[in-house]
Parts: C-alpha cells; structure tokens; sequence
C-alpha cells in the first residue's frame, strides 16, 4: 500500500514534471492536499512528509480538525461557502477559493469589517455553466468586477473553477486555457493584477499546470479514495460530489 508521503512525492514530481513541460519553475504552482473526509492522523503524515498548505471544503469540519493540529499549518477553503459560515470560516482559512457570487463577496466583507479583518479571496468562475455547480458566469463577472473591487476589505488575488467531469484530463484542458484568458482580459481592462489560478484537481492537475495554475487542490491521489459513505454524505451535503477537489 502506498504511503502518503510516497503519494505527495509523485504528486510533486508531476507538478515539477507538468512547470517543465510549460517552461515554468515547479515553485510557482502551491500544491493545496485537500483533508475533506480524512482524519487529522492523517494529516500529520502529510505534514511529515513536508506538506504544509492543505483545503478543506466543508467549515464544520474544518473547525474540528484544524485545532487538533499544528498552528503553523495553512488552511485554505475550498468549497461552497454558505452565509451562515462565513464569520466562523475567516479566522481559520489564509485563503477562500471559491466567492462565487457578488452576494456573497458582499456578505464577507461586511462580516470581514465587523471582525477586523482582510480576507484573500479568490473569484470562482462556472465557466461551462453547468446547473449543478457555483461561480460567476465568465460575462457576469466582468460585468460586476467593478463593484467587487470596490468591496474594501477583500484582497481579490485571481480565480477558480471546476470544469466538467471528465475521463481523460485533456477535456479540462480548454476549461484552464478559458480561465486565464478570462484572467488576462480582466487585468486589462480593469488594470489591476490577478496572479491566482486555482485550477487542478487529481484527475487533471498536470493540465491545469501546463496551463498556467498557481494552485492544485489534490486530494484523492495524496489520502486515497473517500469511502462510498462519505462520497454520498458530501454529495446530499452540497448536491453535487465533485466540489472543489478529486
């Protein structure tokens, strides 16, 4: 059976392969390993093995796991963020990935001024337009960028997205091209900086690296497959399983 830490070795060594291939350094792409559903034990293997960004998708869980482990360790979150979670997310997380909406930006910044806060924060962006998944809408986004900068308390570093699920990772491929082109075209004409690309899960991460990602969020090929019990919990949770990693 193979070791977390032998997974995280061929996960990085995809990576670094991948940076190469684009002519890019591998330490421009952060690795996030995605604890959804594992245990703490187990993340202690990873942080052994050297790790120490990880993705959690769910704040319940978060708030249990994260205190049982060492404070040095950075948490970001990945998954759908609800209102109602929002002032119990900040304190834990360095980074959201996933304000999916000028609603809910505006609740975090005003929960953010409350407490005192600066959250980093990254725009998720359904650029397939699939019913089953959040995010702007490449065309609404651009449309509402202005007031999303105007939000004070937000640090709006870049984007994420989740393309379709698909057997072969080249299907994201175009997915990952439209995402940092929709970055590109943003910088420009809004002139401002988005160095974030949040792209990249098990099945596709080394893709996502050839075209251009910052961040991975791998999960499965790192702690190995969630049971049949906790894939179906995640999925009535969130109404869809594939959140934020595979």
């Amino acid at each position: 059976m193979t070791s977390i830490a032998e997974s995280l070795e061929r996960v990085r060594e995809q990576i670094a392969q991948a940076a190469a291939k684009a002519g890019r350094a591998p330490d421009e792409v952060e690795l996030v390993a995605i604890t959804k559903t594992h245990t703490a034990e187990k993340v202690h293997e990873a942080i052994q093995a050297g790790q120490n960004l990880f993705g959690e998708s769910r704040v319940q869980e978060a708030r249990t796991k994260i205190p049982e482990l060492p404070s040095a360790i950075r948490w970001h979150f990945v998954g759908h963020l609800q209102k109602n979670k929002i002032r119990h997310a900040l304190p834990l997380f360095e980074m959201i990935h996933s304000v999916d909406s000028l609603a809910l930006a505006q609740e975090v910044n005003r929960i953010a001024e409350e407490e005192g806060m600066h959250p980093r924060v990254l725009l998720e962006v359904n650029l397939a337009g699939e019913g089953s998944k959040f995010g702007f809408p490449p065309d609404k986004l651009s449309d509402q960028m202005e007031e999303l900068l105007a939000l004070p308390r937000l640090s709006i570093e870049g984007l994420m997205t989740i393309p379709p699920l698909a057997e072969e990772a080249e299907a994201s491929r175009k997915h990952f091209v439209q995402l940092r082109e929709l970055r590109d075209a943003l910088e420009k004409e809004f002139d401002m900086k988005l160095p974030r690309l949040s792209m990249g899960m098990t099945n596709d991460f080394p893709v996502a690296v050839e075209e251009g990602a910052t961040l991975v969020r791998v999960g499965t090929a790192i702690f190995g497959e969630r049971s049949t019990r906790q894939k179906q919990k995640a999925t009535d949770e969130h109404g869809f399983s594939r959140i934020s990693e595979s």
